[in-house]
């Protein structure tokens, strides 16, 4: 209802839903969604690490987030490039390409939601769920990484 109220003015840069967006796009985005998609995805940890680390679930949900997606995004934006599909973008390079693809590995939501469909047993759940979340962090971070030490090289 307070949305409801908030005068939009004509489009405005100053308007006060402008002023409100700005103010807190910040922290929605890099604490309320975050905190909301964890507390839906209900982890409950029931195995010790070692239990988790070693489990071919974990470490294939891991592989496909880790290494498949971004491999996969990589190599189908290259055969569209060299087949003459898509063009590559101005001021972008094939490490750029890369960066993407590794950021396309963060597959939180519907990764997990998909986990809770295929598997019945609750430890295996736990055990997709842990690697879900290892693999999106480890992917966001790489990608991350790639893309900062490459875009400062324009």
């Amino acid at each position: 209802m307070l949305a409801f109220s908030i005068p939009l003015g004509k489009g405005e840069i100053d308007s006060a839903a402008e002023k409100l967006i700005h103010f807190i796009h910040k922290p929605f985005s890099f604490f309320i969604m975050p905190v909301f998609a964890l507390a839906n995805t209900g982890f409950i940890i029931h195995a010790k690490f070692e239990e988790v680390a070693t489990s071919f679930v974990s470490l294939g949900v891991l592989a496909g987030l880790y290494i498949g997606k971004p491999l996969g995004i990589f190599l189908a934006s290259w055969l569209a490039i060299k087949m003459k599909w898509a063009d590559l973008p101005a001021n972008a390079g094939w490490n750029h390409l890369l960066g993407a693809g590794f950021l396309g590995g963060i597959g939180f939501t519907m990764s997990i939601f998909i986990s809770l469909l295929a598997f019945t047993d609750t430890n295996i759940q736990g055990f997709s769920k842990i690697a879900i979340l290892v693999a999106s962090v480890l992917s966001g971070l790489t990608g991350f990484f790639i893309l900062r030490g490459f875009s400062r090289k324009i």
